[in-house]
């Protein structure tokens, strides 16, 4: 469903040595204001991403790039908003490829086609996920071994916090909780930061979500990490197991954070933007932002990642079909 390590530094570095052959957006920035629809919350790491783009490339895109947030459905209002917008290339979307791959199989009525309204121009980081919980389960669970004994023990306990229904920690977290063999209560937030706040809270017992939304908190009284959804143990939280490796192999998955421009964008202006992304993760100060929140930079052409999405919206439906989970719009 993902790419591997070994596709993301490839992808990178292929990104950045075709960046000085890449057509431009422009001669000059536009004049004025260029929007980055972002459909998370602040605070949270695609607001965060959005910030450091919408920084590298004031003066390149424009003379100011603003993040403006459209929170709500799941990061579709900002979707939207892209597909409303004109195609003049003031108006970008950042987000994560499940509103365009998860997505098709969730909703009945999805509202706009992934295929026919937008232009894939790059993704500019991936990202791997986490099981976290909070004092709401007892000290004694430090391992996933310890949680699963736990949860069954009373299946009541099998409710987990997801940034959004229909997400992709939505359906990793189904995955695990059925392969434990109880039923799974998953309770959806407008994004990480509330669905964590719960968690430290002691509100809910677990959280599924992106691994850097995590990192602010792993010092809070009663908060364990469990297990992360990467092939390999992240960088970020290397004492971490994967569910791999504690014999649950089938959640894992990592995803991207992509830019989309609206379909109408003529060619030279998708490739242009992509060329600013591939210039944008070789900044120092934008990798270094990335690691902050747990992202590894990664860019591919528009070609590439256009091909990549069509992939996980076929693989991504069989494991959405099995949850039984549907919503009408």
């Amino acid at each position: 469903m993902t790419p591997t390590r070994r596709d993301i530094l490839m992808g990178l570095a292929g990104g950045i040595a075709a960046a000085a052959i890449a057509a431009p957006v422009r001669a000059q920035p536009f004049s004025g204001v260029s929007r980055l629809l972002c459909g998370f919350p602040a605070g949270g790491t695609a607001d965060l991403t959005s910030r450091l783009f919408a920084e590298a490339w004031r003066g390149k895109l424009a003379d100011n790039v603003i993040v403006e947030n459209r929170v709500g459905a799941g990061g579709r209002l900002a979707v939207t908003g892209l597909k409303e917008a004109a195609a003049d290339g003031r108006t970008l979307l950042l987000t994560p490829d499940s509103v365009f791959t998860i997505y098709t199989s969730v909703y009945r009525r999805l509202g706009y086609d992934p295929s026919l309204d937008f232009s894939p121009v790059s993704p500019v980081c991936t990202f791997a996920f986490a099981l976290g919980v909070g004092p709401r389960v007892p000290d004694t669970v430090r391992t996933l071994a310890d949680f699963v004994a736990w949860v069954k023990a009373d299946p009541g306990r099998a409710q987990f916090g997801v940034p959004a229904a229909g997400s992709a920690p939505h359906f990793l977290g189904d995955v695990f909780y059925r392969a434990i063999g109880v039923t799974p209560a998953h309770v959806p937030y407008r994004g990480s930061a509330p669905a964590i706040q719960d968690l430290v809270g002691g509100h809910i017992p677990a959280v599924v979500t992106v691994l850097g939304d995590f990192l602010p908190h792993r010092t809070q009284p009663g908060m364990r990490m469990l297990a992360v959804t990467s092939a390999t143990r992240s960088r970020f939280m290397p004492d971490v197991p994967t569910f791999t490796e504690q014999g649950y192999a089938a959640v894992t998955g990592i995803e991207n954070y992509g830019i989309f421009l609206p379909s109408r964008a003529p060619a030279a202006m998708v490739d242009g933007v992509a060329r600013l992304v591939r210039e944008a993760v070789a900044v120092p100060a934008v990798v270094e932002g990335l690691s902050r929140v747990g992202m590894d930079p990664f860019a591919q052409t528009p070609q590439a990642y256009a091909q990549f999405l069509d992939k996980e919206r076929v693989q991504w439906r069989p494991i959405v079909a099995a949850s039984g989970f549907a919503l009408d719009e």
